[in-house]
């Protein structure tokens, strides 16, 4: 799922989950009526999740997932006092759930206590190291908190995990981009365009963003010369499709280089 929360008061701890007794999994309707917990609550029909995962309590008052995605509905709807309690609750009856965990996180980043929420997304990821979400989650507040080299070990994971989505060799770019790791960024971007040949173009428009990023990457690293070739290699063979975007660049390559 991609859900987690967190407290006031008492917290339970942030090293590794202990290890404790495995909850019993839920008879298979009611592990159905939990999954659309997970959905009333991502779709904001937070009416409909709290009366199911009222259902699903009523049989089984200590499932803790149950007990923390109810907090974090009720953490959506403002009753955070609530909320804190039954996601701590929660957590208490299975600390080894990485679903109780990202909750749990997921209501310190609705707190703006990011660097909480960090450390609630590594506990889940401990448990579950392979979780796109999770993994998403935990990159978005690296790079708003700076941690640039914490962000591109994520996007780094990620990849390892979905290595055939186009956003995840673009996010280690980015994240070599932000340190300063221009060609590294360049060489990353470069992998990517090789497992696209003899395949067909998606998005032409994604792949012509691409192609102009990494003229901008050049560029950014004091290589004008080499961004003035990406760009003249992306134009001669069509792989460009905003025309203005093009001359835009070769202004700001002409700047870089004093020609003008």
């Amino acid at each position: 799922t991609g859900a987690a929360a967190s407290a006031h008061g008492p917290r339970p701890p942030h090293g590794d989950p202990a290890p404790g007794p495995m909850p019993q999994p839920l008879p298979a309707k009611d592990q159905a009526l939990f999954k659309s917990i997970v959905k009333h609550y991502e779709t904001k029909q937070y009416k409909k999740g709290l009366k199911a995962a009222d259902t699903v309590l009523r049989k089984h008052p200590d499932h803790g997932e149950t007990l923390a995605m109810r907090g974090l509905i009720l953490n959506c709807v403002d009753k955070k006092a609530e909320a804190y309690e039954f996601v701590k609750k929660g957590l208490s009856k299975d600390i080894r759930s990485h679903v109780c965990w990202h909750v749990f996180g997921l209501v310190h980043r609705s707190d703006r206590d990011y660097k909480e929420a960090i450390k609630c997304y590594l506990n889940a990821l401990r448990i579950d190291p392979d979780n796109l979400q999770i993994l998403r989650d935990l990159s978005l507040l690296q790079v708003q908190l700076r941690d640039r080299p914490g962000f591109l070990e994520t996007r780094r994971r990620l990849l390892r995990v979905k290595p055939s989505l186009r956003l995840n060799w673009m996010g280690i770019a980015v994240a070599n981009h932000l340190l300063g790791r221009h060609r590294a960024a360049v060489e990353v971007l470069e992998a990517y365009e090789k497992t696209l040949e003899g395949s067909e173009i998606e998005s032409k428009y994604e792949h012509s963003e691409m192609l102009l990023y990494k003229v901008e990457v050049l560029r950014d690293g004091g290589l004008a010369a080499e961004a003035a070739e990406a760009l003249d290699k992306a134009e001669s063979q069509g792989g460009v499709v905003d025309k203005l975007a093009v001359r835009e660049a070769r202004a700001e390559l002409a700047l870089a280089r004093g020609d003008y």
